[in-house]
């Protein structure tokens, strides 16, 4: 039998369901800060965020419980998915109560991107401001749009998954992108930001 730590997540989640809580603890550990990141980078709120993660984590425990679950495809893509339908759940009482509210400054700094930075001071110093620059454009974003952007290029994520984990075709994920990256285009031009890295 296999060791817990050399299982893939969907045999982790098999064993999880046959009964061995461990392999539960080590699936959280594998996939908690991908999951958060997003759930954080969507909802721009901590308290929300750590709301949505602890919801997220109670859906999959009583999906996998419930024997709801099949090792048909990656096991992070089918946590996305049901994080993803928590999200717009939060969204509609959001709107129900309407309320918004935005983070102070509207902080994209959660997003990653350091490892894209060269080691050259002077490109260090220009890709750190194109990265800002995108961030904050990014912020400008229909959500959808924003969602999916978030999720091709910091989440590396294919447009399948994106698909499956959003409950969309994959044509509508394709043309959110694109409608994202022309919106991008469009904002760069309108205020003169160089979007190109060094």
């Amino acid at each position: 039998m296999k060791k817990l730590h050399d299982m893939t997540d969907e045999e982790l989640a098999l064993s999880y369901i046959d009964g061995n809580d461990r392999a539960f603890d080590l699936l959280l550990s594998r996939n908690q800060s991908k999951l958060y990141s997003y759930i954080l980078f969507v909802v721009r709120d901590r308290d929300t965020a750590e709301d949505v993660f602890q919801e997220t984590f109670v859906k999959v425990v009583t999906k996998l419980q419930q024997g709801s679950y099949t090792a048909s495809g990656k096991f992070g893509a089918w946590v996305m998915r049901i994080a993803h339908n928590v999200i717009m759940d939060w969204y509609r009482d959001m709107r129900g109560e309407r309320i918004v509210e935005a983070t102070e400054g509207n902080d994209l700094s959660n997003i990653g991107g350091g490892d894209l930075l060269d080691s050259n001071i002077e490109n260090q110093y220009i890709n750190e401001q194109v990265l800002r620059d995108v961030r904050k454009l990014m912020d400008c974003l229909p959500a959808p749009q924003r969602e999916v952007v978030f999720m091709r290029y910091f989440q590396q994520l294919s447009f399948k998954e994106i698909a499956e984990t959003t409950n969309v075709s994959i044509n509508t994920s394709l043309g959110r992108m694109r409608y994202a990256l022309l919106n991008l285009r469009r904002m760069a031009k309108e205020h003169n930001i160089a979007l190109q890295m060094a």
